[in-house]
C-alpha cells in the first residue's frame, strides 16, 4: 500500500516477486510466450502477463484494462482528484459510484471479521504518526462504524478521513481479472502490488510467486492458479519517528507479526486480510479464517 503525506509519497516495498521461471517459456513453447503490459497505478508498478491471443487482441485488451485501472484511481486514489479525496475534503459524497459502494460492503465484512483491525478510517491517525501530530486527537477520529453509507450518500463525521490503500490494489487486480476473463483470456498473471493468477503459465504449470521479507530474504513460495496472493509487512515502510506503516486502529500497540501472506480467490479479500493479520494474534487470525473458508494463510512471521 502507498500513502501520501504533506511531505510527499511513501511507497510500500514489494514483498511479492513473480519468479523468473513463471514468465519465461522454454524454446519449445516460444510461440506461447506471454504478452506483457507494464505501467503504474495506485502508487505501485503494475505488470500484466497474458498467454494466448493475437497482438492485436492484446492491444485492444490493454486499452480496456487501462480504463479499468483509471476507474479505480478515480474512485480511490489519494494522489489525484478522486471520489475519495473529495469525500475526505468535504466530508460527504453524493450519489457514490456503484463500484465504490461494492467495495465499502466488502470492507464492512472484513472489518467485522477482523474484529475491527481492518479499518479505512485510520488515515488521520496514520498522518499524525507520520507527521508527529496529535496522535491522541487523531485516535478519536478512527471508527468504521461512524461512516454513514447509503446509495444516495457517503458521509463522514467531522475530521474523519478514509484510505483504501490496504485493499484498493487487490480490488484493482480483481477488476482486471474480471475484464480479462470477459475478453477470453484464461491464463494470466496480474501484479498490481498484489497478485491475481488465473489459469497456467505457458509451460502448463502453476504461476509462481516468491514471498520475501523487506530485507529480501525468501520466506516462502506460492504456486497459484485461479488464486490471488497478498503480502503485508509492517516494517516495509517506516513513517514518522521509525514507526511501522501498518497502524493499529484501536490502541497504540505495535504489530504482532513482521509479515503476513494470504491467498484467496479474491485479491481484495487477500489484501485486506493480510493487512489486518499483521496486527492480530494467531487465535484471532484463526477466528477470521473460519469466516473465510476459501482463504489460506500462506506465511506468518
Amino acid at each position: 500500500m502507498s500513502f501520501m503525506t504533506r511531505s510527499g509519497t511513501m511507497n510500500r516495498r514489494r514483498f511479492l516477486a513473480i519468479s523468473a521461471a513463471a514468465l519465461a517459456a522454454s524454446s519449445a513453447t516460444a510461440l506461447a510466450e506471454p504478452t506483457i503490459w507494464s505501467g503504474y497505478a495506485l502508487g505501485a508498478e503494475v505488470k500484466i502477463s497474458l498467454v494466448g491471443g493475437t497482438p492485436e487482441q492484446a492491444l485492444r485488451t490493454f486499452g480496456k484494462m487501462e480504463a479499468v485501472l483509471n476507474g479505480v484511481e478515480e474512485h480511490f486514489s489519494l494522489y489525484r482528484d478522486s471520489a475519495l479525496t473529495r469525500l475526505n475534503r468535504i466530508g460527504r459524497l453524493t450519489h457514490p459510484p456503484t463500484a465504490m459502494l461494492s467495495l465499502f460492503q466488502l470492507v464492512d465484512h472484513i472489518h467485522e471479521a477482523t474484529e475491527g483491525l481492518f479499518d479505512p478510517t485510520i488515515l488521520p491517525l496514520w498522518l499524525a504518526i507520520a507527521e508527529s501530530g496529535d496522535v491522541k486527537h487523531a485516535q478519536q477520529l478512527v471508527g468504521w462504524h461512524r461512516v454513514h453509507v447509503s446509495e444516495d450518500e457517503i458521509a463522514l463525521e467531522p475530521g474523519m478521513q478514509l484510505t483504501f490503500n490496504g485493499i484498493a490494489q487487490g480490488h484493482a487486480a480483481d477488476l482486471v481479472a474480471l475484464l480479462l476473463a470477459e475478453e477470453g483470456y484464461r491464463d494470466v498473471m496480474i501484479d498490481t502490488g498484489e497478485i491475481s493468477a488465473r489459469g497456467l503459465r505457458p509451460d502448463g504449470k502453476c504461476w509462481r510467486a516468491d514471498i520475501m521479507l523487506p530485507s529480501g530474504r525468501l520466506v516462502g513460495r506460492a504456486e497459484l492458479s485461479d488464486m490471488a496472493l497478498a503480502v503485508s509487512s509492517p516494517e516495509g515502510t517506516r513513517i514518522g519517528p521509525g514507526a511501522p506503516h501498518i497502524v493499529n486502529p484501536r490502541e497504540q500497540l505495535p504489530p504482532v507479526w513482521k509479515l503476513a501472506a494470504v491467498s484467496a480467490s479474491s485479491a481484495a479479500v487477500a489484501d485486506g486480510l493480510s493487512t489486518a493479520f499483521c496486527l492480530m494474534d494467531k487465535a484471532s487470525i484463526d477466528r477470521t479464517l473460519a469466516v473465510f473458508p476459501e482463504v489460506h494463510l500462506q506465511a506468518i512471521i
